[in-house]
């Protein structure tokens, strides 16, 4: 798969010359495919905007933690006083029934935490999985099928359930945000694993990994020089559609009450208290669950093009915004039909 990178073909002949760099071939296959633009353009303006959370919140002039119970209508059972769920120019998007907190502050640090969990979830699988994939590959046979049964009972953990058991028993004073990212990195790494230990047993059968074991390189100087090299495309590919997984199990914990706990924000903790105001308050349902909806959304988006982009061997999943246009006015995909 990273062989591919590093050669372009002539246009015009079947011959195969050293082309521009891997990241540059990288990149320019990723620019042929719009959707996959778009999706990058909004995944760059949410995370822009979880990191600008604090700023944009003391643009509006509110905090995500503070209550203001002048903006509920007690005497209707907690309803936002105003319309449109109390829109004004103090509040951007509202507030929330009951509280009154701030929906625009909650919202936007909720892309923190979603968001956050979510990267260092993925950073955990990705590293747990990698080290686990690479050490069965390259060695004995017994370590191989240890590691190997190893990984095939973390895959057929139940995650959710599992999750649900070690968020309910470990103390309330440990930070939950890094708690739940902990626990899913720690239980689903088993896939990763699985792919690079595939795709590891690939490489050792290249001429170049066998040429430099008869060099006399050691087992991991050979894994550090030639093997992780080649396992990157991959392993990024598979990160990339890993995030909005493990923003889904974020909200999904965070909405069954043991994920992250208020008054710390979180989309999936929003969506819990939000599930009975669907009528009465609809925007309090309707933003969290957009922004989830976005954000995964882009991400799998984004995915899929990163896939495509690093093997172009592959054809992308989405028939929108991917075919490049040849000099008859056809795509590619009907050129190749």
């Amino acid at each position: 798969m990273s062989e591919a990178l590093l050669t372009a073909q002539t246009p015009g002949t079947d011959t195969v010359v050293p082309g521009a760099s891997g990241a540059r071939q990288f990149w320019r296959r990723l620019r042929a495919q719009r959707a996959a633009l778009v999706a990058a353009a909004v995944v760059g303006l949410l995370v822009l905007i979880a990191l600008a959370a604090p700023l944009l919140t003391a643009i509006e002039g509110q905090d995500p933690t503070a209550y203001h119970p002048s903006l509920i209508d007690s005497a209707r059972g907690g309803v936002p006083v105003g319309s449109l769920g109390g829109i004004s120019g103090d509040h951007w998007l509202g507030v929330e029934p009951q509280t009154g907190r701030d929906l625009f502050a909650r919202l936007v640090y909720g892309a923190r935490v979603s968001l956050g969990v979510a990267l260092a979830a993925t950073v955990v699988q990705v590293a747990i999985g990698v080290v686990v994939g690479v050490t069965a590959a390259l060695g004995s046979r017994w370590v191989d099928q240890l590691l190997s049964r190893i990984t095939d009972i973390i895959v057929a953990l139940p995650l959710m359930i599992m999750a649900l058991a070690l968020l309910a028993i470990v103390p309330s004073t440990f930070p939950r945000p890094v708690l739940v990212a902990l626990v899913i990195g720690l239980i689903a790494w088993g896939n990763v694993a699985k792919i690079v230990r595939a795709q590891t047993l690939t490489l050792k059968g290249l001429d170049h990994v066998a040429a430099s074991r008869l060099s006399g390189w050691g087992t991991w100087q050979v894994a550090r020089r030639e093997l992780l090299p080649g396992l990157a495309a991959p392993v990024i590919t598979y990160s990339a559609l890993l995030v909005p997984t493990n923003i889904t199990v974020e909200a999904a914990l965070s909405f069954l009450g043991v994920g992250v706990k208020p008054p710390t924000p979180s989309w999936g903790q929003m969506l819990t208290a939000a599930d009975v105001w669907y009528q009465a308050a609809p925007q309090y349902l309707l933003l969290p669950a957009g922004a989830l909806f976005v954000t995964v959304l882009a991400l799998t988006v984004l995915g899929d093009g990163v896939r495509t982009a690093l093997d172009p061997r592959a054809a992308s999943r989405l028939r929108v915004g991917t075919g490049r246009r040849d000099g008859a006015g056809k795509s590619s995909e009907e050129a190749t039909a």
